[in-house]
């Protein structure tokens, strides 16, 4: 398709002289209907609107001045204006001969971009829970489909390891500690959400009910119980205070145990991104305790040049200038920060230490408001602009929310979050049935691991597959079946093309499917389902580059799924072991090879496993 819009171009500006665009756009897309063609440029209507005739007209001026006789066939003209191009079925072959290398046709830049890609983001001391699933996947989706193009990706763990409610459960934890009730080598994260939450109980002073008791004259016995429930929360609000203090200075004996919660948060964190075969690890984490020394630097150097300005005591940036009436608030009037001041210096690290020209953030599109008024502060800071003056590209992208089979936000039925842990071992657990089931051949060991890829698969592929921005129902009978629109679909698709090669081999000997023989036979497309899977692949490069410019990993799902379906066509109409001629059987053989190397190649873009047997 890039040979022809670039032909197309130069037709237009031909065909048109002065009243043709600057940048001329073919409005190539693959025809709908094969009859016609196998694409199809819609450009004449628009065109037409330009010079007052009629749009037929502009079509057949356009043929007229393309020069295309050496990869398609005479262009027709169709309903107002649509003109129709089929590819000489050489033209095919020699695109597949191009593309059917290791990278598969995907050029990387001459100057390769660095991408900082925001994902995970998990808080200490608590579970991970199906919320996380979206930032992590796509994360990681993202981080690897820009290095898959050639560009240095550079994942970030925004880890929420500071701040008062930290120090409160680091406290509860310090005091069980010293009490001798508990072992921070027996620590687990269960019990430490349990006293997060506890120590966030206890820190919650009831002002409203203790007002409420007041005004009604409730009595003594109530106005009693609310001012010492008040009174011991102000306490354990002010004992959580000094242990921020503590913390802040350095207090070894805190620092121990904070160092601790944070390890056993994260090493539950990285188990479950490991099972997800998602890469967050040590080295992809920076946790909000690392900005600790940069965000006075950062609000003195703002409020020194008069970006930040104090509002009733407190310091905000004005972001009006980009359309966002409410101001960024950076520091409070009681002087303490917030995530907003913490986000601003991370696109300053990110952009002036890390070297990034994309910062691409995976957040819940709740978080819409918040990532406007950080990117407008940091853009006007000048945070988001290299020393060369050139400014790095600032993105959101926003995910939907996962529903559960009720439309409602995916909760237990107690109402509380579903923890990750959870939903993968449910996930595993459910494929183990259907793999015991469809393949009983299969030993233990076997099923285990194919349970493990079908199952962490179906759960990747069914987020992956949905836009991005929509909120989308979690059913693991739909995300598991081994038809439609599923990972598990996929992955056997990739299976059937890797038995086709082991059948090959029994029934012609090993050199039949080798590469070296393979690589030297030709593409012979002589039927439709041939150049119909042929054009499939030909568009993998261009899908892979329109996901990266959007950031919507869906669209490598649909092309993945398409491509399946295009080979399943292909296999049924033409016999490949069965092929009359070996030849035909050898070009057959080679469309499979470059059919299961890109299905292979678009899963570990998603990070989802493939297998030999299912």
């Amino acid at each position: 398709m890039t040979i022809l819009r670039a032909r197309f171009a130069t037709a237009i500006t031909s065909a048109m002289g002065d009243n043709a665009p600057a940048n001329p756009d073919p409005l190539l897309s693959p025809a709908k209907n094969p009859e016609f063609g196998d694409y199809q440029a819609n450009c004449a209507m628009p065109l037409a609107k330009r010079t007052g005739k009629p749009p037929r007209e502009i079509a057949q001026s356009i043929i007229d001045s393309l020069d295309i006789a050496d990869i398609a066939d005479l262009p027709t003209i169709t309903g107002p204006g649509f003109i129709n191009i089929r590819l000489l079925a050489g033209a095919l072959g020699a695109g597949l001969e191009e593309m059917d290398t290791p990278a598969l046709g995907v050029e990387h830049p001459a100057k390769p971009e660095t991408v900082v890609v925001d994902l995970c983001g998990v808080n200490l001391a608590k579970q991970m829970h199906v919320g996380h699933l979206r930032a992590t996947v796509i994360g990681d989706g993202l981080a690897r489909l820009f290095a898959r193009l050639g560009h240095n990706a550079i994942r970030q763990n925004h880890f929420g390891d500071w701040g008062l409610p930290i120090a409160m459960v680091t406290h509860a934890v310090k005091l069980r500690v010293d009490a001798g009730e508990l072992s921070l080598d027996a620590l687990t994260l269960a019990s430490l959400e349990r006293m997060y939450k506890d120590a966030q109980t206890n820190c919650a002073a009831d002002l409203k009910g203790l007002a409420a008791v007041r005004r009604f004259g409730l009595g003594p016995k109530a106005e009693a119980e609310l001012e010492e429930q008040v009174a011991g929360a102000e306490e354990h609000l002010g004992e959580s205070k000094r242990a921020l203090v503590s913390l802040q200075s350095g207090d070894e004996a805190y620092v121990r145990v904070w160092e601790k919660i944070a390890r056993v948060t994260l090493d539950a964190c990285f188990e479950n991104c490991r099972r997800l075969h998602a890469d967050v690890t040590d080295e992809h984490t920076a946790g909000e305790s690392t900005y600790r020394a940069d965000l006075p630097e950062v609000v003195a150097d703002l409020e020194s040049r008069g970006i930040a300005e104090e509002s009733d005591g407190a310091l905000v940036v004005r972001v009006d200038n980009e359309g966002i009436k409410a101001p960024c608030l950076i520091r409070k009037s009681d002087g303490g920060f917030l995530y907003a001041t913490t986000d601003i210096s991370g696109v300053r690290r990110r952009v002036q230490e890390l070297g990034g020209d994309r910062l691409v953030y995976a957040v819940d599109a709740r978080q819409g408001l918040h990532f406007k008024q950080i990117f407008a502060a940091a853009r006007r800071a000048g945070y988001a602009s290299h020393a060369d003056g050139s400014d790095a590209e600032l993105f959101h992208a926003a995910f939907g929310t996962v529903l559960g089979e009720d439309g409602r936000p995916f909760k237990t039925r107690s109402g509380e979050n579903v923890k990750l842990s959870d939903l993968i071992d449910e996930a595993v657990a459910r494929a183990e049935r259907a793999v015991r089931e469809k393949n009983p051949s299969l030993s233990d060991d076997e099923v285990r691991e194919v349970a493990e890829a079908v199952g962490i698969g179906a759960i990747k592929y069914a987020d992956l597959s949905s836009d991005r921005i929509k909120d989308y129902v979690f059913s693991f009978d739909r995300m598991l079946a081994f038809e439609g629109n599923t990972g598990p679909y996929l992955q056997y698709a990739l299976v059937r093309i890797r038995s086709i090669f082991r059948k090959a081999s029994e029934c012609f000997g090993e050199d039949v499917a080798s590469d070296a023989r393979l690589d030297a036979c030709a593409f012979a497309l002589t039927e439709q389902k041939e150049k119909a899977i042929a054009l499939e692949l030909l568009k993998y490069q261009g899908v892979l580059h329109g996901a990266a410019e959007t950031c919507e990993l869906h669209r490598i799902c649909g092309y993945l799924y398409d491509l399946a379906g295009a080979f399943s066509s292909f296999f049924a109409a033409c016999p490949v072991l069965q092929a009359e001629e070996e030849s035909v059987r050898d070009s057959r053989l080679r469309l499979c090879r470059l059919t299961g190397r890109v299905l292979e190649d678009g899963l570990g873009v998603l990070g989802i496993r493939t297998l030999e047997r299912m």
